[in-house]
């Protein structure tokens, strides 16, 4: 218990640096490595469309990140209380988390990264936090690409030409050929794309479980749900301004039924 405490401490610091480091690279290495076209306009110059467009995906990552952990999932203590109260809190959709110490509805899994539950109020903010999460990680390694094409004058046409970056330039940095600049550009390359990667999955993932109606925590425990439509189901996570929470970073609207539950 004591080491899932200190990672649930640890994982949201090394998300947090990460995101600094991205953000430092982008601002002072890469924008600055654009050069201005002058055929092109200016409000059409590539560093300000690679800026505007990063900003959008990191904004929206890191206010859905802010949202999950301000959002935590419905506290039901109480169904710890009489026994009809019980009765409200059914089995198939609570559990009691260890790290928070509390019962949450609709429980789908605990976030280390977040530091905090994932369930009814927050399943929305956190689909869409992997999701930009993905985005800007596998942006940012696109754009680390191509300053490293540049810099280095490599070309990446081949299709091995990424996988054999890292052994080659390990051995040309020791040499002296690879600046040490140049060579945290690329491990910070085959990070974001670990990273986009693995949150890509997470968020298809979470996805296909939403459409059928069901958390992580109940296939784990084999929990038998029915079947309903799965628009309503993404309606109950999603709501109806769906669309809007795609584009900025808000809290999660569900459903009716959610609506019934915060009643």
């Amino acid at each position: 218990m004591l080491a899932l405490r200190l990672l649930n401490v640890v994982a949201p610091a090394y998300f947090l640096c990460i995101s600094l480091v991205t953000f430092a690279l982008q601002l002072f290495l890469f924008l600055p490595s654009m050069r201005e076209d002058p055929a092109a306009a200016r409000l059409c110059s590539p560093a300000l469309l690679h800026g505007a467009l990063f900003l959008f995906l990191s904004t929206n990552a890191l206010g859905n990140y802010v949202l999950v952990i301000q959002n935590s999932p419905d506290d039901l203590d109480a169904c710890q209380g009489a026994s009809a109260r019980k009765a409200l809190c059914p089995p198939p959709s609570t559990h009691f988390c260890r790290v928070c110490a509390r019962v949450t509805l609709r429980h789908d899994h605990h976030c280390f990264f977040t530091g905090n539950c994932i369930g009814s109020r927050n399943m929305r903010n956190f689909v869409l936090f992997c999701l930009y999460t993905s985005l800007a990680c596998l942006y940012s390694m696109v754009a680390g690409v191509a300053y490293i094409s540049a810099v280095l004058s490599i070309s990446f046409a081949h299709p091995l030409a990424f996988l054999t970056l890292l052994p080659t330039s390990i051995s040309q940095f020791f040499s002296g050929a690879v600046l040490g600049s140049e060579m945290f550009v690329i491990l910070m390359l085959y990070l974001w794309f670990a990273v986009g990667l693995a949150c890509a999955g997470f968020c298809c993932h979470q996805l296909l479980l939403i459409l059928r109606g069901q958390t992580r925590h109940q296939v784990r425990k084999g929990v038998a749900v029915r079947a309903g439509p799965w628009r309503k189901n993404l309606q109950e996570v999603f709501g109806k301004r769906w669309l809007l929470g795609l584009l900025v970073p808000m809290f999660n609207v569900g459903g009716e039924s959610s609506k019934q539950r915060d009643k």
